[in-house]
């Protein structure tokens, strides 16, 4: 068998695993191992336990159960609570106000979990009850939570990011400074979306019947500015070069603890159930990770990446029209599979046709994200609708999915922008350190 069957082979028996539901991580791993052994028996298990054994002990990977620790612990804390207060007081009274408010939630406890589906289920827990009383029709409200919670994968902390810097050999602080302006202005594009709805029909949000007082609103403000002010910190360290992407998450981590406890809230219930979940999400990270340099070594042994490139290059296509088409795939593919799956399984193919092109690895990471975050939302499979149909047990699915295509617009409108104008991604990678 050549070696281009056998990658063909590789992706096939690949997809069947995926399809009949075995976890990503063991997948990789099964094929990638198999696909060595294939072609050079002896090198199969001395890959698994090297690959295996790197990625464990790579330093940089500790950011991942650190800002995941993070993340559950503001949960604990109430943080994303009082994120979710303070601008539902600024911005509640608006029409749209309650679900411009959700997005800028899910934003703000984004920059904590840097998680999708943690962001669309902690803020959907706490802004969907607010937004049935006040009569928002489920399609705005179910749609902006599950577009918000995308933007998990986009603002730093990300661990899409993460696994991206890992298998690119970029620099995982470049990436987090290269999603702040786009996290930032797909947050305005959501909300601008909210507002378009709302002002071509007025009753999907009606206007709220009170008025908040200005004593609760900076009340709401303060309490919110605990965890503004750790996002600011760990972000604004990161960018400065007072410390590591990796030393930033540690004290990210501390910062949370100590507020967390401040606030008794570290039971040992709570210290139990957060242990335990960091744990098991860190696991889930790390073992699909495992896969991912297991079957990027297959790959790199068929070949298979060298011959794509080589015929892209004959073809004369030029590093964004290449860019494009892989977005596309990117959108398509996130439709069946989880985003950050998606992103391990295709970086190892992707990467080596990108490089000869000259196409810069930071600049796609941020638009692969982007692509990721359309699927995450996109019928079939989107993911984080099913995330927010488990906490709206009452909403149809196709009212759901009839209500997030104004944001999906607004992600289109993003790739557009940044594919236009480059700097939106890269003034602040390039100006880190000064």
């Amino acid at each position: 068998m050549d070696l281009a069957t056998l990658a063909t082979l590789g992706f096939a028996v690949l997809l069947f695993l995926l399809y009949i539901r075995t976890p990503v991580g063991i997948a990789m791993l099964i094929v990638g191992t198999l696909g060595i052994w294939m072609i050079r028996p002896p090198a199969a298990l001395p890959t698994l336990a090297r690959e295996i054994f790197s990625e464990a002990s790579n330093y940089p990977l500790t950011i991942i159960p650190l800002f995941v620790l993070m993340g559950n612990l503001a949960g604990v804390a109430g943080l994303s609570r009082d994120l979710y207060t303070g601008a539902h007081n600024w911005l509640g009274h608006f029409r749209g106000g309650l679900a411009s408010a959700a997005v800028v939630g899910c934003a703000g406890f984004s920059a904590l979990s840097g998680s999708s589906l943690a962001s669309a289920m902690t803020m959907g827990r706490v802004s969907l009850p607010e937004m049935k009383r006040f009569g928002y029709h489920d399609g705005l409200a179910t749609g902006a939570i599950a577009a918000g919670g995308t933007l998990g994968i986009l603002i730093p902390p990300s661990a899409g990011f993460v696994a991206y810097a890992i298998l690119t050999e970029e620099s995982i602080g470049r990436l987090f400074m290269a999603g702040v302006i786009p996290g930032l202005m797909l947050t305005l594009f959501f909300i601008i979306a909210i507002w378009i709805v709302v002002k071509l029909d007025p009753s999907k949000a009606p206007a709220m019947s009170s008025e908040v007082t200005s004593a609760e609103k900076w009340n709401s403000l303060g309490r919110a500015s605990v965890m503004i002010g750790i996002i600011v910190l760990t972000v604004g360290g990161i960018y400065s070069g007072v410390f590591s992407a990796v030393e930033a998450a540690g004290i990210g981590a501390a910062l949370t603890l100590v507020v967390t406890m401040l606030r008794g809230k570290l039971s040992w219930e709570n210290t139990r159930t957060v242990f335990d979940s960091t744990l098991r999400a860190t696991g889930s990270v790390y073992l699909i990770l495992f896969g991912a340099f297991v079957f990027k070594t297959f790959i790199g042994f068929t070949s298979v990446t060298f011959v794509l490139s080589s015929w892209v290059e004959a073809q004369g296509f030029t590093g964004t029209q290449v860019m494009i088409a892989f977005l596309i795939m990117f959108i398509i593919l996130g439709m069946f599979l989880d985003g950050f799956a998606m992103l391990v399984l295709s970086i190892p193919v992707v990467q080596p046709i990108l490089e000869p092109l000259g196409v810069d690895l930071i600049l796609f990471g941020v638009l692969a994200v982007i692509a990721l975050e359309m699927g995450l939302i996109s019928p079939p499979v989107g993911v984080n609708v099913f995330i927010v149909k488990s906490i709206a047990r009452d909403v149809p699915m196709a009212t759901i999915f009839r209500g997030i295509w104004p944001f999906w617009f607004a992600m289109l409108a993003a790739i557009i922008v940044i594919l236009l104008v480059p700097d939106v991604a890269l003034l602040l990678p390039n100006t880190m350190f000064n």
